[in-house]
């Protein structure tokens, strides 16, 4: 008996990194998973992979900053499934990390879009089914970066996004809990996934400043790092 039997888990951003990581320890606990995110290539080899596993999993192309897309997501999980248990809320992006003068207006919107928008978005279209289903579970990914560690120069979108999350979820941790409705989120710190490969960064060096790391190294997206 696995922790999620006869669960439903919906996941975005799930065809890489923490996302796809969670989709496949989701699916071993006994979980049919939906799996949403803009890179079908990526989503459907994950799709095929767990299915030939045994495993139950569809897979949505979904921009979580896109209403009719998070519902229509949504809407084929329940339409597939039956119902919904479990909403993973990951998709997210670093964005562009500049200086707070050469940050352009359309690109701290996008952050905000992808980020925030997308977790509202998100949870605003599966909390009726949650309350149907008699509860559930909604998990958040946001960062260390919008909770203790506001030490990267020029991430002030990224960072903003996070923090946002942070209290997004406390708010609904508040409101859905007489509905046996669960809200909490992860703050991860460094992971080894491909989102870093995906972040503009310019000229930083002007407002840099040197902080201490520990040892050890990053997290991977199924396992752990050093401490």
């Amino acid at each position: 008996m696995g922790m999620l039997d006869g669960k439903v888990a919906f996941i975005t951003g799930a065809a890489s990194g923490i996302g796809a990581g969670t989709a496949r320890r989701f699916a071993q606990e006994g979980a049919r998973v939906a799996l949403a995110d803009v890179m079908t290539e990526q989503g459907e080899a994950l799709r095929s992979e767990l299915e030939s596993a045994g495993y139950k999993a569809i897979y949505t192309n979904c921009d979580v900053s896109n209403p009719e897309a998070v519902k229509g997501a949504i809407d084929a999980t329940v339409e597939r499934f039956g119902k919904l248990d479990v909403v993973f809320a990951n998709a997210g992006v670093n964005g562009v990390w500049a200086p707070i003068e050469e940050l352009q207006p359309d690109e701290w919107e996008r952050t905000l879009a992808i980020n925030l928008r997308g977790t509202y978005l998100t949870t605003h279209y599966a909390v009726p089914h949650l309350k149907r289903a008699g509860g559930g579970s909604i998990i958040i990914t946001s960062s260390v970066n919008g909770t203790r560690t506001f030490s990267s120069p020029g991430a002030s979108a990224y960072s903003t996004s996070k923090a946002g999350q942070v209290a997004f979820m406390k708010m609904i941790a508040l409101e859905l809990g007489q509905h046996n409705i669960r809200c909490n989120a992860v703050c991860p710190g460094l992971i080894h996934t491909n989102i870093g490969q995906r972040t503009e960064q310019r000229n930083l060096d002007k407002i840099g400043i040197e902080v201490e790391l520990p040892r050890g190294n990053p997290a991977v997206d199924e396992g752990e790092g050093d401490v």
